[in-house]
């Protein structure tokens, strides 16, 4: 089914010829675009409302964060970020963030029941802020472990802008991207079936694997690693310009499962991301860029402010 959002988007959306430094635009992936999922469908139902969702909408603009919390993030880091707990019914299960806990936790951990219906869980806080400056990182970068899936359960991974239907997966609407990790095939903005995106199948995650989510700067390219190795580019510019919007991590569950979820609290597995480079706090929070105002001269609600 086609989405108001995919449509036309294999069209360049600016005429004429880019400058050589401008960032690339976004054109489609280039392997083939399924018509339907390998495992898991969605009620066309939920595709509709999606679509109205999105149409009434707007994406949030980028946000300022509160003088308080660039204080917490000074002080323990990326231990700041977690999860949100989706506020649907469908959603049935407990999240624990790092700063929730009282027991030394480094990363978040969620747990869902067998009847969790499918659900997007956003981050806190954004992974790239658009008001921020990149202060010479390359991009942005977290893991998840899966401790246990079962039955029917699985996990997706992947990153998306508010407001996004929280009854959807990542990568199915607008401004979200996802790998779908049970039949491996990766979505941007699309409501179909997804392009496969490893070969013939060779990776099937299960319990004790890692899979990692990846955002660079410079080029808008999404990928993700497994077991601590990077695999090919996703998708490539994406997000840009970079200033527009707020970028956050995007986890979707169905299902029963358990995972780890790592904004670098603790080691990652893909050794780059353990950089400074590509560490989430040092950009979020950090020197503005040269456009802070809203329209017409207004200054721009911090997030606190917004999300009040």
């Amino acid at each position: 089914m086609p989405s108001l959002f995919s449509l036309g988007k294999s069209k360049t959306k600016h005429q004429g010829q880019p400058s050589p430094s401008a960032p690339p635009e976004w054109a489609p992936a280039p392997e083939t675009s399924h018509q339907f999922g390998l495992k898991n469908e969605a009620p066309e139902q939920e595709f509709e409302a999606a679509e109205e969702f999105c149409a009434t909408y707007s994406v949030e603009p980028p946000r300022l964060l509160a003088t308080n919390i660039i204080e917490r993030i000074n002080t323990v880091g990326c231990k700041v970020w977690g999860l949100e707990t989706p506020r649907l019914s469908r959603f049935i299960g407990n999240i624990r963030n790092p700063e929730d806990a009282k027991n030394g936790d480094t990363v978040t951990r969620v747990e869902t029941s067998p009847l969790c219906g499918d659900s997007c869980i956003l981050s806190n806080y954004p992974l790239v802020a658009g008001l921020y400056e990149i202060q010479g990182k390359q991009g942005v970068y977290y893991e998840i472990t899966i401790i246990e899936m079962i039955e029917e359960g699985f996990v997706a991974v992947g990153t998306a802008c508010r407001p996004y239907p929280e009854y959807r997966l990542p990568g199915w609407n607008r401004l979200s991207a996802g790998l779908h990790l049970d039949d491996m095939r990766k979505f941007f903005e699309d409501p179909c079936g997804g392009r496969d995106y490893v070969p013939d199948n060779t990776i099937r995650p299960g319990s004790g694997d890692t899979v990692g989510c990846g955002f660079e700067f410079q080029t808008g390219t999404i990928f993700f690693t497994y077991n601590g190795m990077r695999l090919s580019d996703a998708f490539t510019g994406v997000y840009l310009p970079r200033t527009k919007q707020d970028v956050y991590a995007a986890v979707g569950v169905t299902g029963a499962v358990k995972i780890n979820v790592n904004f670098g609290g603790d080691c990652f597995r893909w050794p780059e991301g353990n950089e400074w480079s590509w560490r989430v706090e040092g950009q979020v929070g950090g020197n503005l860029g040269a456009t802070i105002e809203g329209p017409e001269g207004e200054d721009l609600p911090s997030y606190g402010e917004a999300s009040s």
